[in-house]
């Protein structure tokens, strides 16, 4: 008698990148004297995980109060993990105090959304994976909530189904 293969479709839901067909935005675009609109929201959901930022891979928002990005997954979904990559050629303390918010809500720019994780310290080009237990949300916001500062980071990676 032949084994049954095992189904593994759920665990290959879990492992796709839902980003990758998502829609991002951010609370604003900085732009560089020399190199122009650079960090676009975008780069944080096109796959590439350079974190050299004037690569053309890194999201970069102006020095702003409570600086956010988010990307549309375009419906819900139960997030399991999210993973980000921090910009590497500098300045990567400014990612900490940072929160992770999943949700189906818009209010508040989806910055009132129910928070994954938070930002404790992640180094130059750095990469870390925070466990959202299955939450369920179509939006993903990274917010420096109540800081004056910008935003940036190279990659986001989100895992669900």
């Amino acid at each position: 008698m032949k084994k049954a293969e095992p189904d593994l479709s759920s665990i290959q839901e879990k492992c796709k990148n839902l980003a990758l067909h998502g829609r991002a935005t951010m609370s604003s675009i900085y732009k560089d004297s020399n190199w122009g609109f650079f960090g676009m929201a975008i780069n944080g959901i096109d796959g590439n995980e350079d974190t050299n930022y004037y690569h053309g891979s890194c999201f970069h928002t102006h020095t702003e109060l409570s600086p956010w990005w988010r990307v549309d997954l375009l419906e819900s979904y139960r997030i399991s993990r999210i993973t980000i990559t921090n910009r590497g050629d500098c300045c990567g303390s400014k990612i900490n105090g940072a929160e992770i918010l999943v949700g189906d809500s818009l209010a508040n720019n989806g910055n009132n959304n129910a928070r994954c994780g938070l930002v404790t310290s992640l180094p130059n080009g750095g990469t870390q994976t925070y466990d959202c237990g299955e939450m369920v949300g179509r939006y993903v916001n990274i917010v420096l909530k109540g800081k004056q500062q910008c935003l940036h980071l190279c990659e986001v990676q989100i895992f669900g189904d």
